[in-house]
């Protein structure tokens, strides 16, 4: 039987506004070593080099999140093309971190295990750095269903493989189940940004989030392939019934861990191919660059009108 987690009655908080953490131990250690970022409370002031952080933006590839913070750099006036921004987290080669003025740029890797462990140092990171009302938003790719390549989908719930809105944890042993629902009132001014750019189509909708890129995903050219083709399209066609609109790998710990800790997030992902008619990518390297621009774009327009900027 799954236990629904309940939020414990002494949780950790940075300010009164923004970052609960749901472990007491915390605040009873003399040090706290962020490992994976090779930061720590000990040897880093990080109030200091993160307390201005209002956005958070979360990729998987480390290239791709770099050239987002010159990206943003530029969009806030904070930086000039060609300008190099060190990796804070250079001395580990786990995960990429960048920092142009209020904008906190990380790679995560790739599913649910790589994330998770980065979320968990990350949000322990703006706890110990004070920030408050902060935003945190995965910008990435994903397979699309019943929609055109170039797509871009604002996740409203991510679900499992069953179309179960929920991320499911064991713990000591425990099943632990959390809820995995994003914030409507971001998706709201995510959308409305859209609108704004009237570049490319804009979806909300669900996300399934799955442990693999090929069976969990009902592909047909993976190593592996117990099914057939009619057993794939029911099933995809099964998801588009439950309002699933896209795959990826990441949402549903993403949406489970930020929601626990009371930060308001979003899921912003572009679609490089409709799975209900093929598997595998087969746009140009040209198409499928600029297509993964498209989240960029509207999250650093969406970034633009929270600070007050022009677009």
């Amino acid at each position: 039987m799954a236990t629904q987690e309940k939020k414990p009655e002494n949780l950790q908080h940075s300010n009164e506004y923004s970052i609960h953490l749901s472990n007491p131990n915390i605040s009873e250690m003399k040090e706290d070593i962020l490992y994976h970022f090779n930061l720590g409370t000990k040897t880093h002031d990080l109030q200091a080099m993160f307390g201005n952080v209002k956005f958070v933006c979360v990729g998987g590839s480390p290239t791709r999140m770099k050239a987002f913070t010159g990206y943003i750099g530029e969009e806030l006036g904070l930086s000039q093309p060609g300008m190099d921004h060190p990796n804070i987290c250079e001395g580990t080669d786990r995960y990429a971190m960048y920092k142009i003025g209020p904008v906190l740029s990380i790679s995560h890797g790739m599913g649910v295990p790589s994330i998770g462990i980065m979320l968990h140092e990350l949000i322990k990171l703006l706890y110990h750095a004070k920030c408050s009302d902060v935003v945190i938003i995965r910008i990435g790719t994903c397979g699309g269903i019943g929609l055109e390549p170039g797509s871009v989908v604002l996740t409203r719930k991510a679900t499992d493989s069953c179309f179960k809105p929920e991320f499911e944890q064991f713990v000591l042993g425990k099943r632990i189940v959390r809820s995995t629902e994003l914030s409507d009132d971001l998706n709201q001014e995510l959308m409305a940004c859209a609108k704004e750019l009237n570049e490319f189509n804009t979806v909300v909708a669900n996300t399934m989030c799955t442990l693999d890129f090929y069976e969990g995903q009902a592909r047909l050219d993976g190593a592996f392939c117990s099914y057939t083709d009619k057993d794939k399209q029911e099933y995809l066609q099964a998801a588009y019934d439950a309002g699933i609109r896209n795959i990826e790998m990441e949402s549903s710990i993403f949406a489970a861990m930020c929601g626990a800790s009371g930060i308001k997030a979003a899921v912003v992902c572009v679609t490089l191919l409709n799975r209900l008619k093929e598997d595998q990518i087969s746009s140009s390297h040209e198409v499928l660059v600029e297509y993964q621009k498209r989240p960029q774009k509207l999250v650093g327009h969406f970034i633009k009108k929270r600070l007050g900027r022009k677009a």
